[in-house]
């Protein structure tokens, strides 16, 4: 037990109780502080534990047994009046043990939540250096966490991002911004596909062009708890440098997402 004056608050107040009521005994009689000792011993172990809360249950019983040896004096009692006492030591005691070890469990619960939102602080700050865009979704598609990449990818405002919106109201912002190479016919189709693949979790992985000439290999992974894990990989280099020149229609339209392309490249090709 570390002293202090949590640590010896307990006693005090105790002796601090029994000191009046023995004075105020003398002149009139006084009820009994058993009461008030319970209670007193309950604080000292919310204040300082286990340690200080049986300290503080010894004082109270002695101060008890104190108490009732200056009204009946050494002699003036049987072995029915001790039970009073006996009860006072068992109530004592036993407040001691139950707030003193709710206080040490409460104090680890906190202790473990301090360090669980640390771990989660040092992960956000470390997703926030990374160039690939991460965005956490619950079970109900809200956005838990948006890193720094994918803010700067779709052009997302803080107070849009630490709102917590759901992903269609994401795919809506990088519509309405102009984020997506697609013709605005088929942006609704593309917000379709998408939604699509949050909801199923752990859909094949596409490639998302942006009209920056940005690049993206969007996945999807569905959490256990019934979260989802969106992924936005930059691939720029690797997707249009390996483009043949010759064949650069054919690969923008490999990098359609609606496949529509493809089938135009194909007809035209005939």
């Amino acid at each position: 037990m570390r002293f202090g004056w949590r640590a010896i608050s307990g006693p005090a107040l105790t002796a601090a109780a029994l000191l009046p009521a023995l004075l105020l005994d003398r002149l009139v009689p006084a009820p009994s502080p058993a009461p008030l000792f319970v209670g007193i011993v309950a604080l000292a172990g919310a204040l300082a534990g286990l340690a200080s809360a049986v300290t503080t249950a010894i004082v109270a019983v002695i101060g008890a047994a104190l108490f009732f040896l200056h009204r009946h004096g050494v002699s003036g009692h049987g072995a029915a009046d001790l039970v009073p006492l006996g009860l006072l030591a068992v109530t004592a005691f036993g407040t001691a043990g139950i707030t003193g070890l709710m206080r040490e469990r409460l104090l680890g619960s906190f202790a473990a939540e301090r360090r669980s939102h640390a771990t989660a602080a040092r992960l956000s700050a470390a997703l926030d250096k990374v160039d690939i865009g991460i965005v956490l979704l619950d079970a109900e598609t809200r956005a838990e966490f948006i890193n720094r990449a994918f803010r700067d990818y779709f052009a997302v405002p803080d107070e849009i991002a630490d709102a917590k919106p759901p992903f269609i109201a994401l795919m809506y912002h990088g519509r309405d911004t102009g984020a997506f190479e697609l013709p605005e016919d088929e942006l609704g189709t593309f917000i379709a596909q998408r939604m699509e693949m949050v909801r199923v979790g752990d859909a094949p992985p596409i490639n998302i062009k942006l009209r920056n000439g940005e690049v993206l290999r969007f996945v999807c992974t569905a959490l256990p708890d019934g979260g989802r894990m969106l992924s936005y990989t930059p691939v720029t280099d690797l997707v249009r440098h390996s483009d043949a020149p010759a064949s650069a229609d054919y690969y923008r339209s490999l990098r359609d997402p609606t496949g529509r392309k493809l089938i135009r490249y194909l007809r035209a090709a005939e």
